[in-house]
């Protein structure tokens, strides 16, 4: 009849347990210098080998012939210890077993001394299942009991046991054991049952176990096959464990940012009955691991909790930086956590989703933080941070070429030609329009003074004069007025919009809290306060703002942010306003037409 593997490797000495050497190493010393305790209390997790040792223990108290604190296992007390035939050695199932009746039949049979051997055991497993009242009938013979007694007691959850039953007892620690501890254990028992394992699927195997021996077998177990190698896709496919391969690529989607990916992904899945709760458990242990090998590369493997290969999670640990990946674990556990109080967990795992793939769409302090340490990160390689267009449909102007400007050449008083500059064939510049037909507004405008050349910018040549360029519907030039304006504001707001980003244009249009005072070549912006001068006042929005001032009026702008009241408007009489505009408008006609042409470069 077939045992299982983890039955038929179960250790018979302490030497054969694996990775508890500060447990066993103790208690062989006790048994080799006879200095035993009256009861035991082994804790740990499951599969770490409590069991095993208890009846190792158990063996060696008895043994006709220990070698160094180990049964010999070949007496008649090991080999009716192993194979139950020595009734004086009981292992009780406390889950079972857990009424005061059944301890008070324990204590008065305990009494009478052992027929087979010299100590009477009793292994008592899973204990932190007695009840009270067995606890307390317990206490007594616990603690003064019988020469011929001994107690093995064995859990998994160390604080159900009480106070009173740890004090009487000698506690050992039984340990996790380590993946690679457990991957070289497998490796030897696939070597004696003709497995072909491969040290990759022995690894994997080891992850899965998560610290349990037992457990490791037991997967082992299924995945062994008469023919093949047992690789790592093997034990992926037999394990049913393909789904987080899935998983892995929708992980991958989320950090290259691919939305309409990860919603198909998920849509997949879940068509395919997949659980919305164990998936966002899936994807946060995934990152949790990836965390751990971010952060500890060298330490950190024996804490991954396994289920996927080593090429996978290199590629992902690479594509995500640290504060990415705590965004990420915080984000999914408390979606993990909300799902069973959600109404529809579909909606809510495709949020948690999208925040997922668009950082600048999660406005909790830890996603703020993933996107300034891109930023950061961004900055630190030398990579040339942009800011974000605004999202508001409408295509941003053209730049404007820059122009080298002639001198203008005196001419003799006669009214200037208005013949069009000829244009060539398959030109599509359009012709502009007859200087009599246009308003004496938008007549040609004076240059600007002549700007000096970078040293990497050399002029182009000049084959033929250009066409003057066709008007263009900006803004007019304004003259800066002498006692300040505050009027110039709202104009360079509406200019403003396809300059800052829209996160920054709102604050702008608010005139209650910004407002904007232009008095000669300072344009003073006043705000309400701190957090106003936080949004407007940095340096890259008040470089556009001076910009687009500059192209309106025509000068140099320097910007200033002052916190505070904004000064009130100077009230200058109606009819001065009007004047100075008409004696404005003169000097721009007058001056435009002793220029001849420009020169587009």
């Amino acid at each position: 009849m077939y045992q299982a593997l983890y039955r038929t490797w179960r250790p018979r000495t302490f030497d054969d347990v694996v990775g508890q050497s500060h447990i066993t190493e103790t208690l062989k010393r006790q048994v080799a210098a006879g200095r035993l305790s009256h009861a035991y209390l082994f804790t740990g997790t499951r599969g770490t080998g409590k069991t095993s040792c208890a009846k190792i223990l158990a063996k060696a108290v008895n043994c006709e012939h220990p070698v160094d604190g180990n049964p010999c296992n070949q007496c008649p007390a090991c080999v009716g210890i192993d194979n139950g035939s020595i009734l004086d050695v009981l292992e009780l199932d406390a889950a079972s077993n857990n009424g005061v009746d059944q301890v008070r039949a324990l204590r008065d049979e305990a009494v009478y001394t052992p027929a087979a051997v010299r100590k009477r055991v009793y292994i008592v497993d899973e204990v932190h299942m007695l009840s009270t009242a067995a606890f307390n009938a317990l206490l007594k013979i616990l603690e003064e009991p019988p020469a011929h007694l001994m107690f093995i007691l064995a859990t998994t959850e160390l604080h159900k046991v009480p106070a009173t039953i740890k004090s009487r007892c000698q506690q050992f620690s039984f340990k996790r054991i380590l993946p690679g501890d457990i991957a070289r254990r497998l490796e030897y028992v696939a070597q004696q049952e003709h497995i072909a394992l491969t040290p990759e699927g022995a690894a994997l195997l080891a992850r899965l176990a998560d610290g349990g021996l037992r457990d490791a077998l037991s997967l082992l177990d299924q995945c062994a096959s008469p023919e093949g190698t047992l690789g790592e896709e093997e034990v992926l496919s037999a394990l049913g464990l393909a789904g987080n391969l899935e998983t892995a690529r929708l992980m991958e989607q989320i950090a290259a940012g691919e939305t309409a990916g990860a919603l198909e992904t998920l849509e997949r899945l879940y068509a395919a009955g997949k659980d919305l709760g164990a998936l966002v458990g899936e994807l946060s242990a995934l990152a949790r691991d990836l965390l751990v090998r971010r952060t500890a590369p060298s330490g950190g493997a024996a804490l991954l909790t396994g289920g996927y290969d080593e090429a996978t999670l290199r590629r992902l640990t690479n594509a995500l930086e640290p504060r990415r990946l705590m965004q990420m674990v915080e984000l999914l556990q408390a979606t993990a956590n909300d799902l069973p109080r959600s109404s529809n967990r579909r909606t809510d795992v495709e949020l948690c989703l999208i925040r997922l793939c668009d950082t600048t769409l999660d406005s909790s302090p830890a996603g703020v933080l993933a996107r300034l340490a891109r930023l950061e990160e961004r900055l630190a390689g030398g990579v040339p941070v942009q800011a974000a267009p605004a999202d508001s449909g409408e295509k941003a102007p053209p730049k404007t070429k820059k122009t080298t400007r002639r001198a203008p050449a005196r001419q003799q008083e006669a009214p200037p030609v208005s013949t069009p500059a000829p244009v060539e064939q398959g030109s599509s510049a359009p012709s502009a329009p007859a200087e009599e037909d246009r308003p004496p507004w938008e007549e040609e405008r004076p240059p600007l003074p002549e700007e000096p050349l970078w040293e990497d910018e050399a002029p182009a040549q000049q084959t033929a004069p250009a066409a003057p360029p066709a008007p263009k519907k900006s803004a007019p030039v304004r003259a800066p007025s002498a006692g300040g304006d505050s009027t110039f504001w709202p104009d360079l707001v509406a200019e403003l919009r396809r300059v800052v980003p829209m996160s920054i244009y709102p604050f702008l249009c608010n005139s209650t809290s910004v407002k904007g005072w232009l008095e000669g070549e300072v344009l003073t912006i006043w705000l309400d306060g701190n957090f106003m001068k936080n949004m407007v006042g940095t340096p890259e929005v008040l470089q556009s703002i001076a910009r687009t001032a500059e192209r309106m009026l025509g000068h140099p702008v320097r910007c200033t942010v002052s916190v505070g009241g904004s000064p009130a408007p100077a009230a200058a009489p109606q009819k001065k306003r009007a004047a100075a505009k008409r004696d404005r408008l003169d000097e721009l006609v007058e001056t435009g037409k002793q220029f001849d042409n420009v020169i587009i470069e």
